[in-house]
């Protein structure tokens, strides 16, 4: 499965399916979805069938009537049942605020007036969800899916039994997004820009910043649910695990190999800016969103390697392969293979799909008659290092300064294996 639904209008449609629970089971594919205003859909449109063919029976939308009545909502169709619930009950303008205003402890604490001020609709809106099922799946929105969507979601995703850092990476997806929703509010607004500079971003300091709020208050999300809500929260959690959770998968399709192709670049940047979220998402300082672009990746198709792995028609990983590194190993002779940019797609690739991504990397390297294979990982990463270290790769030495053209120079921790 891909979590991100493509559709033309809509850019912020994903099935929250597939995160892994504390319980060891994961959330149904196909059954809840988080999105941006609905109303950008019309009848008639590829768009609409999309949606359509997804068989949704109930829409949530989030906004205030105003906004609906200003931006459309959702078309009527007899398929699905549409609720208005709106959990925000203070307006406020984020593209009027002030540049400098941090949107971490700024939204966090607007997310927790949310919390305590739309406790009536928040209420009925996990109540409905919790009704959801497969044969009856629901999506919920505001207007751009980050604020309003993002809060209930890390509500269910929490009484689901998903792990906090996984929680924060859901809703910093929407970075994702955030170019594509910035251009349609200046669409809107006769070009113009935000005043705010935070305006359409999705920091992880956010969602961190509200859950403390809301642990510091009530103890804990479950806390807030009994106290705030009034409602019963280990009767609502295991109704929503009932419905929404199912069994991980025993087997897993075979990953098949493709070389890549300069078409390829935007969805490569894509994968690696989920992989830098969720790094950033679990404190891990090492790749940030948005620095490598589609052309960083076809002139690596253009002077080495790049490969994508697929466990039937979906996206699990890829890989860079170069023929020289002299930023990390200086001068050498022609003699390995550099692998960079192994990434996997968070909670979706099968298990052992880095380990199997590493081994056709190492296959290419020997099938261009190379004895070795390289690579480094940054200094500060040691998790990493021994995740090479356990698949045959041994540190031969550390390079205290490479540089790559994005900024200062950082150490990395030089790896090699030798090839049969």
């Amino acid at each position: 499965m891909d979590r991100h639904v493509p559709f033309d209008a809509l850019h912020n449609f994903r099935d929250l399916g597939g995160y892994r629970t504390a319980d060891g089971r994961r959330i149904r594919p196909g059954v809840l979805y988080r999105s941006d205003s609905l109303g950008k859909l019309a009848v008639g449109t590829p768009d609409w069938s999309r949606f359509r063919a997804l068989g949704i029976r109930t829409v949530i939308d989030l906004r205030y009537p105003w906004e609906i009545e200003r931006q459309g909502r959702v078309p009527a169709d007899d398929s699905y049942a549409y609720v208005n619930l709106s959990i925000e009950h203070r307006p406020y303008n984020q593209a009027a605020l002030a540049p400098e205003i941090d949107p971490g402890p700024y939204l966090a604490e607007r997310y927790l007036q949310v919390a305590e001020d739309g406790r009536k609709e928040i209420r009925e809106a996990l109540d409905r969800i919790a009704d959801a099922s497969p044969t009856a799946p629901l999506v919920f929105h505001c207007a751009s899916g980050k604020d309003r969507t993002g809060e209930l979601a890390a509500l269910v995703l929490t009484l689901l039994g998903v792990d906090e850092h996984t929680i924060i990476e859901d809703f910093t997806l929407t970075e994702l997004a955030s170019a594509a929703l910035l251009a349609d509010w200046k669409a809107r607004n006769n070009g113009e820009s935000p005043t705010w500079l935070g305006f359409g971003r999705a920091p992880a300091s956010v969602m961190r910043g509200f859950l403390t709020l809301l642990k510091e208050r009530y103890g804990s999300v479950e806390g807030y649910v009994t106290q705030a809500l009034g409602m019963d929260a280990l009767d609502l959690s295991t109704k929503l695990r009932d419905n929404l959770l199912e069994p991980q998968p025993t087997t897993h399709p075979r990953l098949t190999y493709r070389q890549a192709t300069p078409a390829d670049a935007e969805t490569l940047v894509r994968l690696r800016d989920s992989v830098a979220l969720w790094m950033l998402a679990r404190n891990i300082d090492q790749w940030k969103p948005a620095e490598k672009d589609a052309t960083h990746f076809r002139t690596r198709m253009k002077e080495g390697e790049v490969w994508l792995a697929y466990a039937d028609s979906h996206l699990a990983g890829a890989y860079e392969l170069w023929w020289s590194d002299e930023a990390a190993w200086g001068p050498r002779p022609a003699d390995a293979g550099y692998i960079h940019r192994l990434m996997t797609t968070p909670h979706l690739a099968p298990p052992g799909a880095g380990q199997a991504l590493l081994t056709h990397a190492e296959s290419r390297i020997t099938a261009a008659a190379l004895p070795h294979a390289r690579l480094d990982c940054l200094s500060t990463n040691p998790r990493l290092r021994t995740y090479y270290e356990a698949a045959g790769y041994t540190v031969v030495g550390e390079q205290p300064a490479k540089k790559d053209g994005s900024g200062s120079p950082y150490a990395v921790t030089l790896l090699e294996k030798r090839l049969p």
